[in-house]
């Protein structure tokens, strides 16, 4: 006889009848994964979102749950690639690149400036293409090793210049292993583009690598680790911003839209809002042209993060709203559209809205097909429609599936 809890109960719900099962408390079991009680009280009773997937396996780790599927209730055993998507065909080739340590030059020169050109076109492939994992995946590797060659290989401010290149190369890696089953590649990535800015002594590199690192602690749940960074980067660039390139105003935007997303994950309405409306205001400042390239910073952005705000804070009216304010067109960047696409659908989703979440996701899938396949939100969501399906709509549902690559 089966001793799981009863599958429709929420992720929430199943952690605390598996906790009380094993005669645990609420702070004993918080203490094993590194968080506090209130918060793990905020997950059992749905005042929080579930935890994502590296978080559930501690949870259930801790627990001395051999299946994952026991907290995630859809009674089978779970794959990995169901929350954080498969592995792409490339993602071999990139860790190895990341991976291969050398301390001495490998004897070839290689021009820092040409450099700069290939991260810019690479940055440019990224944003325009719907299958922007795959194209970076046919650049990252030689792009990486070429950029630590050319850190090993220089001097002086020349190696400075090599770092600045490096940390950009690093960022740019970081969206590419995003939600894939290697968690310790992404802190990899985003902890080196933090390193390389460090090493360069370059404020605007070093909050470009802390703009990784924050949403790599985010995830983890680390919420006062990532807005201590966020703050102590955007207290970097403060002083240098008179005369400063665009891009630094941008990048302070960028960070006061991370620290809104981050109180908004753990439930503080008025101080997500309050760092919203900061961001806001620099978005506006810098005009409707205006994008930061690498974390897609600009006045419509602004819109799809007010929408992620009102999903993560369980206001889907306001998300709604937010969501309808914009075009999701005028998103430059064809993944972060997707994105946001996604972000409409949980809305939508929150509201049981049901055909409208499925047209979204199906408008995703179109919009960029490597976006949606490694979202966790997404495929969960599909999940759903998969179990109960709008009227009629049984087949369409299978389709999306079938193409984001979910089996049945």
């Amino acid at each position: 006889m089966s001793h799981r809890p009863d599958d429709s109960l929420p992720i929430g719900r199943r952690i605390q009848r598996y906790r009380e099962r094993a005669g645990m408390t609420r702070p004993v079991l918080a203490q094993l994964v590194d968080r506090s009680p209130s918060w793990l009280k905020g997950v059992e009773v749905g005042r929080l979102h579930p935890p994502r997937l590296p978080m559930l396996l501690r949870i259930a780790d801790a627990l001395g749950l051999a299946d994952l599927a026991d907290l995630t209730g859809n009674g089978h055993a779970v794959s990995v690639s169901v929350y954080a998507g498969e592995r792409h065909p490339a993602l071999a080739d990139v860790q190895a690149a990341l991976t291969e340590y050398r301390i001495s030059p490998a004897g070839r020169e290689v021009s820092v400036p040409h450099l700069r050109q290939r991260l810019t076109r690479a940055w440019q492939i990224r944003h325009s293409s719907p299958d922007h994992r795959t194209q970076l995946g046919l650049i990252l590797p030689d792009l990486i090793r070429d950029a630590q060659q050319a850190v090993r290989a220089t001097r002086s401010e020349e190696r400075r210049d090599a770092r600045r290149v490096l940390g950009g190369v690093y960022a740019l890696a970081d969206f590419y292993v995003a939600y894939q089953p290697a968690p310790e590649l992404v802190w990899l990535c985003a902890d080196r583009a933090l390193t390389e800015g460090q090493e360069a002594d370059d404020p605007y590199c070093i909050a470009s690598g802390a703009w990784a690192m924050i949403q790599a602690l985010r995830d983890s749940g680390r919420w006062d680790e990532a807005l201590g960074l966020a703050h102590d980067a955007i207290g970097q660039l403060t002083p240098h911003l008179d005369g400063a390139p665009d891009d630094w105003r941008g990048m302070v935007g960028a960070l006061e839209a991370e620290i809104a997303l981050t109180h908004a994950r753990r439930g503080r309405r008025g101080d997500a809002w309050g760092a919203f409306e900061r961001a806001d205001a620099i978005a506006r400042t810098l005009g409707p042209n205006y994008r930061h390239v690498q974390s897609s910073f600009s006045a419509p952005t602004m819109a799809a993060h007010a929408t992620t705000l009102g999903v993560d804070l369980r206001r889907p009216g306001e998300a709604m709203r937010a969501a309808e304010s914009i075009d999701a067109d005028t998103i430059a960047s064809v993944p972060r559209r997707a994105r946001h696409l996604i972000e409409h659908a949980r809305a939508a989703h929150q509201r049981d809205e049901r055909v409208a979440t499925l047209a979204l996701l199906d408008r995703s899938e179109r919009t960029a097909s490597e976006t949606i396949r490694y979202n966790g939100w997404a495929r969960e969501l599909i999940r759903d429609l998969r179990q109960r399906p709008p009227s009629g709509m049984r087949d369409d549902v299978a389709d999306l599936a079938h193409r984001v690559g979910i089996a049945a």
